[in-house]
């Protein structure tokens, strides 16, 4: 096994009653186990609940680095992250949501694009798209490849973000200094705060890029999520 990457997970979760909660969290926690280069820490951001608080704390995590982290504020998405960040020891951090899986060398091939890259700050994977039921649904962040979106084939541009607005932050390995200088996730901009956040690191020329392998798989429209709740309705003030 390779030498770790000294990257610290943020793994932000606000409540264990979503079906198959556990299911999905081990599947999760299970996907850092099986890197084929390791992780030096993982950051769990969790509620004050009860229930969830049981289960990550009493959750067999296989000789990982584990920093338990108990958020009494506000428990959306974003503050869950921008806690999460303050808390990491290291420079580089990687977003997880509870309900997703790396790919098993993901972070085998941002080791070595760091060192191949030494001026990017931030490694998108490739994000495989699936339903609750893990059928296919679609790719995201490749549109950094497309010749009439970019003309730096490959880098997260203005260019590219002006064209096209689909990416996700999943999975992203970011060093934490540009996270917290160019201000971290606005809680305010809910639906989009993707979006708003990678125009803010374009417009100030950090070098994005993203690596051409799927690594990471991404669970979307789940029951009970910001976006499923928007589609039918059921989130308000958005």
């Amino acid at each position: 096994m390779e030498n770790k990457l000294n990257v610290s997970v943020i793994l932000p979760i606000n409540s264990s009653k979503v079906k198959n909660f556990v299911e999905f969290f081990n599947s999760c926690i299970l996907s850092i186990i099986k890197q084929s280069t390791p992780i030096d820490e993982l950051v769990i951001v969790h509620s004050d609940e009860e229930s969830l608080k049981e289960v990550v704390q009493n959750f067999d995590y296989s000789g990982l680095t584990v920093n338990l982290v108990e958020n009494t504020g506000d428990v959306d998405f974003s503050s869950q992250v921008n806690l999460g960040v303050e808390n990491a020891k290291n420079e580089w951090i990687s977003l997880l949501e509870f309900d997703d899986e790396y790919a098993s060398i993901w972070f085998k091939n941002v080791k070595r694009y760091i060192e191949a890259y030494p001026k990017v700050s931030g490694f998108l994977p490739l994000v495989l798209d699936v339903d609750e039921k893990g059928v296919f649904a679609g790719f995201t962040n490749e549109a950094t490849f497309a010749a009439n979106m970019n003309s730096e084939i490959g880098y997260l541009t203005n260019e590219v973000l002006l064209n096209y607005q689909n990416f996700q932050t999943s999975g992203v390995v970011l060093k934490k200094s540009v996270f917290k200088d160019f201000g971290g996730f606005k809680k305010s901009m809910k639906l989009t705060f993707v979006y708003e956040f990678l125009l803010r690191l374009s417009y100030n020329s950090v070098e994005i890029m993203t690596i051409p392998r799927i690594g990471y798989k991404h669970m979307n429209m789940r029951e009970g999520s910001i976006f499923w709740n928007y589609k039918f309705g059921e989130q308000k003030n958005i």
